[in-house]
C-alpha cells in the first residue's frame, strides 16, 4: 500500500465523523448560553429529573456556584466524561463487539441524546446518553482509520489530517446551523437538529460497512498476541504525549465554555440591522481548520521531502505557541474594550483563525502516535487513553471558568495563554525523549 490514493474506507469513515461532530459542535454552540440564560433561572430542580441531587452534589465539591459557575462546571464535566468514556468504548470495542458494532451502538446512543435534549425534563438524560454514546464511538473509529493502512505505511499521518478535515466540515457547519436554529427558534430546536445529523452519520457508517477495516479477533479463546521489543519504551512515550496534549486543550477547551459568554456581552453582533448568532463564533472553529489542512499538509509534505519535518513534539510546541498567542489576543481585546457590546463585531474571528490552526498541530498529532505505535493489541484501549487526556483537560478547563469572574476577562484570558506557554516550554524540555520512541523507523516489524 505504498501509492498516493487513500483506501475507500477513509472516506465512509470522515463523513461519519463529521456528521457526528456536526451534532456534537452545534449541540455544544448552545449549551452553555442556553443554561446560563434558560435553564439555570427558570427553577431546574422543578422541572428536569434528578436535577437538585445533581446540583447538590457538585455544590459539596466546589462549594456554591453562580450560574455562570455552575453551567461551566456542568460543561466541563460533560466534555470531559464524553473524552473519558472512549477508554471504555475501546475496551468494549477490543473485547466484546468489535469496532464496527461498537461504533453503531455509540451512534445510536449519541442520536437519542440529542433528541432527548429538545426537553427540559430529560436534560441530565440526554447528557448521560451523549458521553456514553460518544465513548462507544470515538476511540473505535479512530481506531479504525490507522487499520486502513499497512505499519510504515507514510499515508497514515496525513490520511489523520484527511480524517480530522471531516471532523472540522461537521464543526463548522454543526454550529452554523444548529446555532442559527437554536438562536431563531429555540434551543430546543437546535438540539433537536443535531439530532437529525447524527442519523445522517449512523447511515453513511452502514453505507460503507464493507470497505471498513474487520475487527479484529476477540474473545476468551483468541490466541493472545505477543509484544515486541520496544513497546514499553513506546507505550511510555505515547502516555507523556497525552500529558503533553494538556497543556493545549485546557486553555482551548474555554473556547466552547467561557469564549462564547464573552463574546455575548463584549461584541455589538449587529450587521445591517441583523445580529449575528453567538455560534457563528463557534462555527468559526471548524471552517479554519478546513481552510488550514491543506495548507499544513502541503507545508509538511515539502519539509519531509527536504528532511525537515518537525517531530511530534515539535508540532506540539508550534500548536501551543499559537493557542497563547490567541489567548492573549483575548486578553487585549478585554482590556481594551471593557464597556459591554464595545468590541466589533469581527475581531472576535482572530481568536479562532489562531487556535484552530493550532489544532492541527496537536490532536491529528496525537491521533497519529497512537494509531503508529500503539501495539496492536491494545491499539482501541490506547486511542481511548488519547481521549481520556481531554476528559482530564476539559474537567480541568470547566473548574479554571469558576475564575473568570474573579479575574475578569483580561486576566482570564492572560491566565489560559500562560499554561499554553508552558506547554511550549514542556515540549521543548521533554521532545527528544518522548519522539524518538515514535518515529517510524522504531515500529515493530
Amino acid at each position: 500500500m505504498t501509492a498516493e490514493r487513500h483506501p475507500r474506507g477513509l472516506a465512509y469513515l470522515a463523513l461519519t465523523e463529521a456528521w457526528e461532530r456536526f451534532s456534537f459542535y452545534g449541540m455544544q454552540a448552545l449549551l452553555v448560553l442556553y443554561m446560563v440564560t434558560t435553564l439555570l433561572p427558570a427553577h431546574p430542580e422543578a422541572k428536569v429529573i434528578g436535577f437538585a441531587g445533581f446540583r447538590a452534589a457538585v455544590e459539596a465539591v466546589t462549594g456554591p456556584l453562580s450560574p455562570q459557575a455552575l453551567a461551566s462546571q456542568i460543561f466541563g464535566l460533560y466534555a470531559g466524561l464524553v473524552y473519558l468514556t472512549p477508554l471504555l468504548g475501546g475496551l468494549v470495542g477490543d473485547r466484546l463487539l468489535g469496532g464496527r458494532r461498537t461504533v453503531l451502538l455509540g451512534a445510536g446512543l449519541m442520536a437519542a441524546g440529542h433528541f432527548l435534549l429538545a426537553f427540559d425534563a430529560s436534560f441530565l438524560i440526554a447528557l448521560a446518553l451523549l458521553i456514553l454514546g460518544s465513548g462507544c464511538l470515538k476511540g473505535n473509529i479512530a481506531t479504525q482509520v490507522g487499520r486502513l493502512y499497512e505499519a510504515g505505511d507514510t499515508r497514515r499521518d496525513r490520511a489523520y489530517l484527511l480524517f480530522n478535515f471531516g471532523i472540522n466540515i461537521g464543526a463548522f457547519a454543526g454550529p452554523l446551523v444548529c446555532g442559527t436554529i437554536g438562536e431563531a427558534k429555540g434551543a430546543h430546536w437546535g438540539f433537536a437538529s443535531a439530532g437529525f445529523g447524527m442519523l445522517a452519520g449512523i447511515l453513511i457508517y452502514a453505507a460503507g460497512w464493507r470497505w471498513l477495516p474487520n475487527d479484529r479477533p476477540r474473545g476468551r479463546n483468541v490466541t493472545r498476541e505477543a509484544g515486541q521489543v520496544g513497546d514499553g519504551r513506546r507505550i511510555a512515550a505515547l502516555l507523556g504525549l497525552v500529558l503533553l496534549s494538556a497543556f493545549y486543550n485546557v486553555p482551548f477547551g474555554e473556547g466552547y465554555n467561557v469564549f462564547p459568554l464573552w463574546v455575548n456581552a463584549a461584541a455589538d453582533r449587529h450587521i445591517f440591522g441583523l445580529e449575528m448568532p453567538v455560534a457563528w463564533y463557534l462555527a468559526s472553529d471548524g471552517l479554519v481548520t478546513v481552510l488550514s489542512t491543506p495548507l499544513v499538509l502541503m507545508l509538511w509534505k515539502r519539509q519531509a521531502a527536504a528532511g525537515r519535518e518537525p517531530s511530534v513534539t515539535g508540532k506540539f510546541a508550534i500548536g501551543c505557541a499559537m493557542l497563547a498567542a490567541a489567548d492573549l489576543l483575548l486578553a487585549f481585546y478585554a482590556r481594551g474594550w471593557r464597556e459591554p457590546h464595545s468590541l466589533g463585531v469581527l475581531w472576535g474571528f482572530g481568536y479562532f483563525l489562531l487556535s484552530s490552526s493550532a489544532y492541527l498541530f496537536v490532536m491529528p498529532v496525537l491521533l497519529a502516535a497512537v494509531s503508529r505505535a500503539a501495539p496492536p493489541r491494545l491499539a482501541a484501549t490506547l486511542m481511548g487513553v488519547a481521549y481520556a487526556g481531554l476528559f482530564v483537560a476539559n474537567l480541568t478547563a470547566g473548574w479554571l471558568a469558576r475564575f473568570y469572574e474573579p479575574l475578569g476577562a483580561s486576566g482570564f484570558w492572560a491566565l489560559n495563554a500562560a499554561i499554553a506557554g508552558a506547554g511550549v516550554l514542556a515540549a521543548l524540555t521533554f521532545g527528544r525523549l518522548l519522539s524518538a520512541p515514535l518515529e517510524p523507523s522504531s515500529e515493530a516489524p
